[in-house]
């Protein structure tokens, strides 16, 4: 909202670096100086909501109330971005698939992978087709799970119903073999959406929620961490890295580096993706 200041709505910004400073400490979300502006604009309407006129009301809430699952819940909905499509950055998945794959089957256990944040599920489908089109599924036991912190993003990725906007780089041949049309929406044919095993809402700053899930092979989790504090990126990652399994390989986004952040994984790279290996 181009000119958004809290006093149009009529609140001050009384309690905003308090509200900025609580969120990054419960959901590792970032917001320098920069981009209080961008927070404000966000939250504002939440604030409202709630009945209240200031930002350090809703503060108090978050911060304090026993009740205040809710509030959190709308919040990650309100802050989750969720641009995102299918076969978006496919080098790293296509490794997955060709290179990576061959390893973890030759363990002769099951291969988890688990994609976080997944968004309305684009990622995790992207995974499973790419997976399904080289056969792995009919060679080894895959297990594929799906996570974010925005509850309506999870009940969009459960529902599976998806616009144009959503296809706008799979091959038209992938979409049709493996979506159906019905009006203006498409959704992931049966087999497709069931090589998914679970949706689940998962804040990554919980260690315990992320710990229960890292329990995998790989892990998706791309372009989360632009959004976060170097801290806050450390210790996501050292859970990860206290939670994988070994081979253990992590993507993260084109834009994302974890050289400064952490030694607990070793960049490597495989058919021109680059990957993190658990060291």
């Amino acid at each position: 909202m181009s000119g958004f200041s809290p006093e149009s709505l009529g609140l001050g910004e009384a309690g905003l670096p308090l509200l900025r400073d609580l969120i990054h400490e419960r959901v590792g979300l970032y917001y320098d100086n920069g981009r209080c502006e961008l927070l404000a604009e966000r939250v504002a309407p939440l604030v409202l909501e709630s009945g209240f006129q200031s930002f350090l009301d809703f503060y108090y809430l978050l911060k304090y109330d026993e009740h205040a699952e809710s509030a959190w819940q709308r919040l990650m909905d309100a802050l989750s971005v969720q641009e995102t499509y299918f076969w978006r950055e496919i080098d790293q998945i296509q490794a997955l698939a060709t290179r990576i794959l061959p390893v973890l089957a030759a363990t002769g256990r099951p291969v988890r992978i688990w994609s976080v944040p997944c968004a309305s599920g684009e990622e995790p489908l992207t995974i499973a087709m790419a997976l399904e089109e080289q056969g792995w599924f009919e060679r080894v036991a895959i297990e594929i799970y799906a996570s974010d912190g925005s509850p309506a993003a999870i009940a969009k990725a459960r529902t599976g119903q998806y616009r144009e906007r959503a296809f706008r780089a799979l091959p038209p041949a992938l979409r049709e073999k493996y979506f159906v049309r019905a009006g203006d929406l498409e959704t992931p044919v049966c087999s497709l959406k069931a090589r998914v095993k679970s949706w689940s809402v998962v804040n990554l700053m919980n260690a315990a929620a992320v710990s229960a899930s890292a329990n995998a092979h790989a892990i998706f989790c791309r372009n989360a961490f632009i959004y976060f504090s170097r801290e806050s990126v450390r210790r996501v990652v050292s859970t990860f890295a206290e939670s994988m399994l070994t081979p253990g390989y992590l993507f993260v986004g084109a834009s994302e580096s974890l050289l400064q952040v952490s030694d607990r994984f070793v960049l490597q790279q495989v058919d021109g993706a680059f990957v993190y290996v658990k060291a």
